[in-house]
């Protein structure tokens, strides 16, 4: 398979150092999020485009293939080629039609060239030669510029030719590693992780911070959304995910500052606490999802007092997003789910939240607040790569294991719905339901509490990991499911 990557519009508008850095810069990151697919794919190319040759014949690996680069930053959309010698037009119509001409019975279609080099003849004159004798040849119903139902694509340049089969769309953006890097804030609903995204799609290096305000099942389901957000954007860089535990944080802020000022004083907390890992880390913003008068810490007075607690750049990707807009965006990247089961804590529950915060208040306010607690607070913190973030987690988890099921029991599928759909799993006389890993949580308490369940993943982590907070929480008819031809844990693809 060929394809010919076109870049994001706005890095052609740069100056020539910059732009040939940028597609350097994309052209090894391609390699590197292509490399466990294809270790000797071929990226060549560094001006306006580059050509990505792989020798892999499986359907699925190929599918994975385009699918990663329509997600990685920096890529406007990619074009699957057929390549051949540039010959006369009738050689040009011969390889159109091999390609198109089971497309074009009864159809109103358009040929489209685009060319670059030297040749005696233009653009228009291969669509005039190749789009009459196609519509002679192949039973078109017409020609139409405007409204084709079926478009003949192809590129020429200097002495090839490439037909073009399909285009795959990308989220364009600046690739990874090309601008600085930055701390996201992440608290793993809606907002925080289309912020995430927004960043990673500009170029910006993202970690991710997470604040523990006291829930196992939150820290887990904010450690999984980090590690998706990874896998399908950024995994091109190897960044941190970093878990400081606030429970101390909050009690303090309960037991010592006035009800009304709980929320701005948290929040600026955060911030202090996110620019001393930040610059421990040689970081240069941080990243939160806030925006305008979503809730009442968010307002433009609070925003600024909340800023003031730190000299760090703040970055705030959705200020002046509509709800809906962030839900839709999360949706488009697959967060939503995510977010929508995602364990709530709320660690401060102010009765008249303050919307309109002066400084001297909230600093008085601070005054009374030990700051010892926020020390301890970063002291404790944990810090790992997020590709290897699920499976630390289930490092040291241990739970019941089982090589085989039997009738009655029931087997749990939580792998992503994509990953059940490919390959479903059907073991003979078990029952099998599918309940994403992500839903897990909120939804087993539904399930008949007199069956026994064993969870099935890919790998067996994530499976270790929620059978072991179920186990925690409760629930004792929980095991889970490895049968003995599992693949090994090795490797950071998701479960």
């Amino acid at each position: 398979m060929k394809l010919i990557v076109k870049v994001f519009s706005e890095i052609t508008i740069k100056s020539p150092p910059v732009r040939k850095r940028f597609i350097r810069q994309l052209g090894k990151n391609i390699r590197t999020v292509l490399r466990d697919l294809d270790p000797d794919v071929s990226v060549e190319g560094v001006w306006d485009n580059l050509e990505v040759v792989s020798q892999v014949t499986e359907p699925k690996v190929l599918r994975e293939i385009t699918e990663r680069l329509a997600c990685t930053p920096g890529i406007a959309h990619c074009l699957e080629v057929h390549e051949y010698p540039l010959g006369d037009f009738d050689d040009i119509l011969a390889r159109c039609k091999a390609h198109y001409g089971e497309r074009l019975p009864g159809k109103i279609f358009a040929v489209r060239c685009k060319r670059g080099g030297k040749h005696p003849f233009s653009s228009m004159d291969v669509e005039r030669h190749v789009g009459s004798q196609l519509r002679q040849q192949c039973g078109a119903a017409g020609i139409s510029l405007k409204q084709p139902e079926v478009v003949v694509r192809m590129e020429i340049r200097d002495q090839r030719l490439f037909v073009i089969d399909k285009q795959h769309d990308g989220i364009g953006g600046y690739p990874l590693g090309a601008l600085e890097q930055t701390l996201v804030l992440m608290s793993g609903g809606f907002d925080s992780t289309v912020a995430a995204y927004q960043m990673m799609r500009r170029g910006l290096l993202t970690h991710f911070c997470f604040f523990n305000l006291g829930g196992r099942a939150h820290e887990l389901g904010v450690m999984e959304v980090a590690h998706h957000l990874w896998s399908r954007f950024g995994r091109s860089h190897r960044v941190l995910f970093v878990s400081v535990p606030f429970e101390e944080v909050v009690g303090e802020i309960l037991a010592k500052v006035d009800n009304s000022q709980m929320g701005v004083v948290l929040k600026r907390m955060m911030l202090r606490a996110a620019t001393q890992v930040a610059e421990r880390l040689e970081l240069d913003a941080l990243v939160t999802g806030e925006a305008i008068s979503q809730v009442s810490s968010q307002t433009l007075p609070n925003l600024s007092v909340i800023d003031s607690a730190t000299d760090m750049l703040v970055l705030r990707p959705l200020v002046a997003s509509h709800k809906q807009d962030i839900i839709d965006t999360a949706e488009k990247i697959g967060t939503a789910e995510f977010a929508r089961h995602m364990p709530e804590y709320c660690g401060v529950i102010s009765v008249n939240p303050t919307t309109r915060a002066k400084r001297y208040r909230v600093e008085h306010e601070e005054k009374q607040f030990d700051m010892a607690i926020l020390d301890r607070a970063l002291a404790g913190a944990r810090q790992m790569t997020v590709d290897r973030v699920i499976d630390e987690l289930g490092r040291d988890v241990r739970v019941e294991e089982v090589a085989t099921a039997t009738p009655g029991q029931v087997i749990l599928d939580i792998r992503h719905p994509d990953a059940a759909d490919d390959e479903p799993l059907g073991i003979e006389g078990v029952e099998v339901q599918t309940l994403p890993f992500y839903a897990i949580n909120s939804r087993f308490k539904d399930l008949d509490a007199n069956r026994q369940y064993l969870l099935y993943c890919d790998k067996g982590v994530m499976s270790r990991l929620h059978a072991h907070h179920l186990l925690s929480e409760g629930h004792t008819n929980v095991r889970v499911y490895r049968p003995a031809n599992q693949k090994p844990e090795a490797g950071s693809a998701p479960a």
